[in-house]
Protein backbone atom coordinates (compact mmCIF):
# COMPACT_ATOMS: atom_id res chain seq x y z
CA UNK A 1 0.00 0.00 0.00
CA UNK A 2 1.19 3.39 -0.47
CA UNK A 3 0.27 6.20 1.75
CA UNK A 4 0.09 9.53 -0.03
CA UNK A 5 0.74 12.39 2.82
CA UNK A 6 -0.56 15.97 1.72
CA UNK A 7 0.42 18.85 4.28
CA UNK A 8 -1.29 21.78 4.08
CA UNK A 9 -1.59 25.28 5.75
CA UNK A 10 -4.58 27.96 4.98
CA UNK A 11 -4.95 26.64 1.29
CA UNK A 12 -8.66 25.43 1.49
CA UNK A 13 -9.38 26.99 -2.15
CA UNK A 14 -6.42 24.85 -3.43
CA UNK A 15 -6.33 21.98 -1.12
CA UNK A 16 -9.85 20.84 -2.86
CA UNK A 17 -8.71 20.11 -5.85
CA UNK A 18 -5.15 18.62 -4.60
CA UNK A 19 -7.78 16.17 -2.55
CA UNK A 20 -9.69 15.49 -5.94
CA UNK A 21 -6.61 14.53 -8.01
CA UNK A 22 -5.80 12.14 -5.15
CA UNK A 23 -9.38 10.31 -4.65
CA UNK A 24 -9.54 10.27 -9.05
CA UNK A 25 -6.19 7.66 -9.28
CA UNK A 26 -6.72 4.96 -10.96
CA UNK A 27 -4.55 2.87 -8.37
CA UNK A 28 -6.79 2.29 -5.29
CA UNK A 29 -4.32 0.98 -2.89
CA UNK A 30 -3.58 3.61 -0.92
CA UNK A 31 -4.22 5.67 2.24
CA UNK A 32 -4.58 9.51 2.01
CA UNK A 33 -3.42 11.54 4.77
CA UNK A 34 -3.88 15.46 5.25
CA UNK A 35 -1.73 17.09 7.97
CA UNK A 36 -2.81 20.59 8.69
CA UNK A 37 -0.31 22.76 9.86
CA UNK A 38 -2.23 24.76 11.84
CA UNK A 39 -4.97 26.63 9.09
CA UNK A 40 -7.71 28.87 10.55
CA UNK A 41 -9.56 29.02 7.08
CA UNK A 42 -11.90 25.55 6.87
CA UNK A 43 -9.38 23.14 6.25
CA UNK A 44 -10.41 20.88 8.82
CA UNK A 45 -14.39 20.83 7.37
CA UNK A 46 -13.50 20.46 3.69
CA UNK A 47 -11.42 17.34 4.80
CA UNK A 48 -14.44 16.18 7.09
CA UNK A 49 -16.34 16.03 3.65
CA UNK A 50 -14.80 13.25 2.24
CA UNK A 51 -15.36 11.61 5.91
CA UNK A 52 -13.44 7.91 6.04
CA UNK A 53 -12.00 8.42 2.44
CA UNK A 54 -8.96 10.75 4.43
CA UNK A 55 -6.90 10.59 7.43
CA UNK A 56 -7.23 13.99 9.06
CA UNK A 57 -4.35 15.35 11.77
CA UNK A 58 -4.10 18.72 13.09
CA UNK A 59 -0.73 20.27 14.54
CA UNK A 60 0.16 24.06 15.50
CA UNK A 61 1.67 25.67 12.69
CA UNK A 62 5.48 24.37 12.04
CA UNK A 63 6.07 24.66 8.80
CA UNK A 64 6.03 22.11 5.60
CA UNK A 65 8.54 19.70 7.22
CA UNK A 66 7.03 19.01 10.57
CA UNK A 67 4.07 18.64 8.48
CA UNK A 68 5.19 16.24 6.26
CA UNK A 69 7.49 14.55 9.02
CA UNK A 70 4.58 14.17 11.01
CA UNK A 71 2.34 12.25 8.50
CA UNK A 72 5.47 9.93 7.90
CA UNK A 73 5.37 8.80 11.35
CA UNK A 74 1.98 7.90 11.21
CA UNK A 75 1.40 6.19 7.67
CA UNK A 76 0.89 2.74 7.61
CA UNK A 77 1.98 2.29 3.40
CA UNK A 78 5.42 1.05 2.61
CA UNK A 79 5.87 3.10 0.12
CA UNK A 80 5.46 6.95 0.99
CA UNK A 81 4.13 9.99 -1.60
CA UNK A 82 3.95 13.38 -1.10
CA UNK A 83 1.51 16.23 -2.51
CA UNK A 84 1.61 19.85 -2.16
CA UNK A 85 -1.51 21.38 -1.51
CA UNK A 86 -1.11 23.77 -4.47
CA UNK A 87 -0.74 20.93 -7.20
CA UNK A 88 -1.94 18.21 -8.29
CA UNK A 89 -1.77 14.81 -9.89
CA UNK A 90 -2.42 13.49 -13.17
CA UNK A 91 -5.27 10.12 -12.99
CA UNK A 92 -2.66 7.67 -14.26
CA UNK A 93 0.76 9.18 -11.67
CA UNK A 94 0.71 6.24 -8.80
CA UNK A 95 -0.75 3.79 -11.26
CA UNK A 96 2.51 3.95 -13.40
CA UNK A 97 4.87 4.61 -10.39
CA UNK A 98 4.21 1.87 -8.33
CA UNK A 99 4.18 -0.28 -11.56
CA UNK A 100 7.72 1.21 -12.15
CA UNK A 101 8.83 0.56 -8.45
CA UNK A 102 7.29 -2.86 -8.77
CA UNK A 103 9.82 -3.29 -11.95
CA UNK A 104 12.96 -2.17 -10.33
CA UNK A 105 13.15 -3.71 -6.43
CA UNK A 106 16.62 -2.21 -6.66
CA UNK A 107 15.25 1.84 -6.65
CA UNK A 108 14.79 3.46 -3.63
CA UNK A 109 12.86 6.32 -5.05
CA UNK A 110 11.45 7.50 -8.49
CA UNK A 111 10.26 10.60 -9.61
CA UNK A 112 8.13 11.73 -12.82
CA UNK A 113 8.63 15.02 -14.89
CA UNK A 114 5.90 17.33 -14.40
CA UNK A 115 4.04 20.21 -15.91
CA UNK A 116 4.42 24.04 -15.05
CA UNK A 117 1.36 26.51 -14.56
CA UNK A 118 2.42 29.69 -13.76
CA UNK A 119 -0.49 32.05 -12.91
CA UNK A 120 -2.69 30.14 -14.32
CA UNK A 121 -0.98 29.98 -17.66
CA UNK A 122 1.01 27.04 -19.11
CA UNK A 123 4.85 27.60 -19.61
CA UNK A 124 7.99 25.45 -20.44
CA UNK A 125 10.66 24.92 -18.89
CA UNK A 126 14.09 25.85 -20.11
CA UNK A 127 16.82 22.64 -20.94
CA UNK A 128 18.72 23.41 -17.61
CA UNK A 129 15.90 22.41 -15.55
CA UNK A 130 16.02 18.89 -17.45
CA UNK A 131 15.65 15.94 -15.59
CA UNK A 132 17.53 12.44 -15.25
CA UNK A 133 17.39 9.05 -13.81
CA UNK A 134 20.40 7.14 -12.08
CA UNK A 135 23.21 8.74 -10.12
CA UNK A 136 21.71 12.17 -10.24
CA UNK A 137 24.06 13.76 -7.52
CA UNK A 138 25.64 16.35 -9.81
CA UNK A 139 22.16 17.72 -11.45
CA UNK A 140 20.92 17.98 -7.70
CA UNK A 141 23.76 20.54 -6.60
CA UNK A 142 21.94 23.17 -8.52
CA UNK A 143 18.46 23.49 -7.84
CA UNK A 144 15.52 21.19 -6.52
CA UNK A 145 15.25 19.17 -10.06
CA UNK A 146 12.99 16.63 -7.66
CA UNK A 147 9.74 18.14 -7.06
CA UNK A 148 8.06 16.32 -3.57
CA UNK A 149 4.45 15.60 -5.49
CA UNK A 150 6.90 13.81 -8.24
CA UNK A 151 8.19 11.39 -5.69
CA UNK A 152 7.21 7.80 -4.82
CA UNK A 153 9.81 6.09 -2.27
CA UNK A 154 9.98 2.92 -0.39
CA UNK A 155 9.21 3.85 3.59
CA UNK A 156 12.68 2.30 4.60
CA UNK A 157 14.46 5.17 2.49
CA UNK A 158 14.03 7.46 5.45
CA UNK A 159 15.84 4.48 7.87
CA UNK A 160 18.74 5.11 5.73
CA UNK A 161 18.82 8.88 5.11
CA UNK A 162 16.51 10.98 7.57
CA UNK A 163 13.53 12.82 7.44
CA UNK A 164 12.91 15.85 6.21
CA UNK A 165 15.02 18.93 8.05
CA UNK A 166 12.28 20.70 10.27
CA UNK A 167 15.29 23.32 10.92
CA UNK A 168 14.77 24.39 7.38
CA UNK A 169 11.78 27.27 6.33
CA UNK A 170 12.70 26.64 2.60
CA UNK A 171 14.64 24.04 0.05
CA UNK A 172 14.06 21.05 2.88
CA UNK A 173 13.88 19.10 -0.61
CA UNK A 174 16.75 20.11 -1.92
CA UNK A 175 18.51 19.39 1.68
CA UNK A 176 16.71 15.55 1.17
CA UNK A 177 17.29 15.04 -1.99
CA UNK A 178 20.89 15.14 -1.88
CA UNK A 179 21.39 13.16 1.09
CA UNK A 180 19.48 10.60 -1.53
CA UNK A 181 21.52 11.18 -4.50
CA UNK A 182 24.32 11.00 -2.82
CA UNK A 183 23.85 7.38 -1.63
CA UNK A 184 21.70 5.58 -4.26
CA UNK A 185 20.65 5.38 -7.68
CA UNK A 186 17.60 7.42 -8.36
CA UNK A 187 14.28 6.24 -10.95
CA UNK A 188 13.05 8.51 -13.71
CA UNK A 189 9.56 8.25 -15.25
CA UNK A 190 9.77 10.83 -18.26
CA UNK A 191 6.37 11.58 -18.32
CA UNK A 192 4.45 14.59 -16.90
CA UNK A 193 2.75 12.94 -14.40
CA UNK A 194 1.88 15.74 -11.71
CA UNK A 195 0.92 19.51 -12.42
CA UNK A 196 2.98 22.45 -10.42
CA UNK A 197 0.70 25.96 -9.94
CA UNK A 198 3.09 28.43 -8.91
CA UNK A 199 3.39 31.84 -9.15
CA UNK A 200 0.71 32.75 -6.14
CA UNK A 201 1.62 34.75 -3.29
CA UNK A 202 1.77 32.28 -0.35
CA UNK A 203 4.35 30.09 -2.60
CA UNK A 204 7.33 29.45 0.52
CA UNK A 205 9.77 30.23 -2.36
CA UNK A 206 8.22 33.50 -3.57
CA UNK A 207 8.08 35.04 0.05
CA UNK A 208 11.41 36.00 1.08
CA UNK A 209 15.03 37.23 -0.88
CA UNK A 210 18.08 34.63 -0.59
CA UNK A 211 16.52 30.92 -0.66
CA UNK A 212 20.61 30.17 -1.43
CA UNK A 213 21.22 30.68 2.11
CA UNK A 214 18.95 27.53 2.33
CA UNK A 215 20.90 25.86 -0.03
CA UNK A 216 23.57 26.62 1.38
CA UNK A 217 22.94 25.23 4.49
CA UNK A 218 21.96 21.64 2.78
CA UNK A 219 25.57 21.87 0.87
CA UNK A 220 27.33 22.72 4.02
CA UNK A 221 25.80 19.54 5.95
CA UNK A 222 25.95 17.25 2.79
CA UNK A 223 29.37 18.55 2.46
CA UNK A 224 30.46 17.64 5.94
CA UNK A 225 28.22 14.56 6.07
CA UNK A 226 31.30 11.86 5.18
CA UNK A 227 29.36 10.23 2.41
CA UNK A 228 30.68 11.82 -0.47
CA UNK A 229 33.57 10.67 -2.28
CA UNK A 230 36.64 13.16 -3.48
CA UNK A 231 34.84 13.68 -6.77
CA UNK A 232 31.75 14.52 -5.24
CA UNK A 233 32.98 16.72 -2.32
CA UNK A 234 35.09 18.94 -5.11
CA UNK A 235 31.43 19.32 -7.04
CA UNK A 236 29.50 20.23 -3.56
CA UNK A 237 32.79 22.89 -2.74
CA UNK A 238 32.41 24.25 -5.99
CA UNK A 239 28.32 24.82 -6.07
CA UNK A 240 28.98 26.21 -2.45
CA UNK A 241 32.04 28.94 -3.87
CA UNK A 242 29.25 29.87 -6.50
CA UNK A 243 26.21 30.31 -3.95
CA UNK A 244 28.05 31.99 -1.06
CA UNK A 245 29.22 34.33 -4.25
CA UNK A 246 25.65 35.18 -5.30
CA UNK A 247 24.38 35.60 -1.53
CA UNK A 248 27.65 38.05 -1.05
CA UNK A 249 26.57 40.02 -3.82
CA UNK A 250 23.30 40.03 -3.18
CA UNK A 251 23.73 41.25 0.34
CA UNK A 252 26.69 43.89 -0.64
CA UNK A 253 23.29 45.22 -3.11
CA UNK A 254 21.21 45.37 0.13
CA UNK A 255 23.44 47.31 2.20
CA UNK A 256 24.11 44.83 4.65
CA UNK A 257 28.07 43.74 4.79
CA UNK A 258 27.70 41.72 7.47
CA UNK A 259 26.14 39.20 6.20
CA UNK A 260 28.03 39.75 3.05
CA UNK A 261 31.27 39.50 4.84
CA UNK A 262 30.21 35.82 5.85
CA UNK A 263 29.39 34.56 2.71
CA UNK A 264 32.44 36.32 1.20
CA UNK A 265 34.38 33.95 4.39
CA UNK A 266 33.02 30.95 3.16
CA UNK A 267 33.46 31.49 -0.34
CA UNK A 268 37.34 31.79 0.41
CA UNK A 269 37.41 28.95 2.84
CA UNK A 270 35.53 26.53 0.14
CA UNK A 271 37.49 27.36 -2.66
CA UNK A 272 40.85 27.74 -0.65
CA UNK A 273 40.67 23.90 0.13
CA UNK A 274 39.92 22.65 -3.17
CA UNK A 275 40.42 24.77 -6.10
CA UNK A 276 43.85 26.93 -7.59
CA UNK A 277 43.10 30.81 -9.06
CA UNK A 278 42.53 29.88 -11.82
CA UNK A 279 40.03 26.91 -10.96
CA UNK A 280 38.09 29.04 -8.77
CA UNK A 281 38.02 32.02 -11.67
CA UNK A 282 36.70 29.65 -14.05
CA UNK A 283 33.92 27.90 -11.23
CA UNK A 284 32.71 31.37 -10.91
CA UNK A 285 32.58 32.68 -14.43
CA UNK A 286 30.74 29.48 -15.51
CA UNK A 287 28.27 29.16 -12.47
CA UNK A 288 27.47 32.99 -12.89
CA UNK A 289 26.06 32.36 -16.28
CA UNK A 290 24.76 28.74 -15.53
CA UNK A 291 22.77 30.88 -12.89
CA UNK A 292 22.03 33.39 -15.26
CA UNK A 293 20.13 31.11 -17.45
CA UNK A 294 18.69 28.98 -15.32
CA UNK A 295 16.48 31.65 -13.88
CA UNK A 296 13.25 30.51 -15.02
CA UNK A 297 11.25 29.04 -12.04
CA UNK A 298 7.83 27.50 -11.22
Amino acid sequence: MTSVIIPTFNRVAFLREAIDSVLAQTEKDFELIVVDDGSTDGTRELVAEHGDRIRYFFQPNAGASAARNFGIRHAAGNLMAFLDSDDLWLPKKLARQVQWMAAHSNIMLCYTDEIWIRRGVRVNQKMIHAKAGGWIYPLCLPRCIISPSSVLMRRELFDAVGLFDEQLPVCEDYDLWLRVASRFEVGFIPEPLIVKRGGHPDQLSQRDWGNDRYRVAALRKIYASGVLDETARRLTAAMLCLKCRILENGFRKRQKPVEAKIYADLKEKFCKTHFDAEEKTEILRDGAQHEQAATQKI
